[in-house]
């Protein structure tokens, strides 16, 4: 057997009952909000020293699956895994790697054409579908209000909701990173480039009109019309944040 003299670690029992706690909240047994017993308790049920429980407690802390409160009489605090966090470490990897701004948004481009493709063929029968109904109702709500931040606010949330729409998981959690790196930059490029009431309105007229045209599209079943459609709006957008001298900026995650 190659390498036979390699050591076998093992894993320290601070890392073993991280391990356990660990499990508990990814398989739901433990729930956002939630507190773990007092430290005397787990110390008890567990069968380990307190200078090991909090080891393991350090460790569940900077995965930010605990939060800590010192000198409470409580116990920890228990947060569920989020995508914002794993968003966050995502950014890190893609600055580091040089990633472009160009590059981010070329990979929403292969992604919500193909969910449209899914959601126009079903015609809009999908579970997760009216939610989409129910956000653009929200958003012309928004709009007649003259209520252009939360507008803005929202235009993700409608493209999170539509690939939510077709039920897959994985392609909905990949698509929330993506919103949120995207957001990040959107919200620094508006810092820079300010516009005016006036324009700001016709813009997100425009991107309402669009957002609504694409949901009649999918509801009557009209599959290459839609992602047609939505390709070009895509494009569109794209062509704004990602226009020359925007696009080859790298993605910054430490000022977000």
């Amino acid at each position: 057997m190659e390498n036979g003299n390699a050591r076998i670690r093992v894993p320290k029992t601070s890392e073993l009952v991280a391990d356990q706690i660990r499990a508990q909240i990814v398989r739901g047994e433990l729930n956002e909000g939630d507190s773990l017993p007092p430290e005397g308790t787990l110390m008890a049920t567990l069968g380990v020293s307190r200078p090991t429980l909090r080891e393991a407690f350090r460790i569940l802390e900077a995965e930010n699956l605990i939060s800590v409160v010192r000198g409470s009489r409580s116990g920890a605090r228990v947060h569920r895994p989020s995508t914002e966090l794993v968003s966050r470490y995502a950014g890190y990897v893609l600055e580091a790697q040089g990633t472009t701004i160009a590059d981010l948004y070329a990979a929403r481009l292969a992604i919500e054409p193909t969910v449209v493709r899914w959601l126009a063929t079903a015609k809009g029968q999908t579970p997760g579908f009216p939610r989409v109904k129910t956000v653009l109702a929200g958003l012309d709500a928004m709009l007649k209000a003259d209520n252009y931040s939360d507008f803005v606010d929202n235009i993700a949330h409608f493209h999170q909701t539509l690939v939510e729409a077709t039920g897959n998981k994985t392609l909905s959690f990949m698509n929330r990173m993506l919103l949120d790196l995207a957001r990040n930059h959107q919200n620094d490029y508006q810092r820079r480039h300010p516009r005016t009431t006036e324009d700001k309105y016709k813009s997100l007229r425009a991107g309402y009109k669009s957002f609504e045209k694409l949901v009649t599209l999918i509801e009557e079943g009209d599959v290459e019309g839609a992602v047609s459609h939505w390709r070009l709006h895509l494009r569109n957008a794209n062509e704004t944040w990602a226009t020359r001298g925007e696009g080859e900026r790298i993605v910054d995650s430490l000022n977000a």
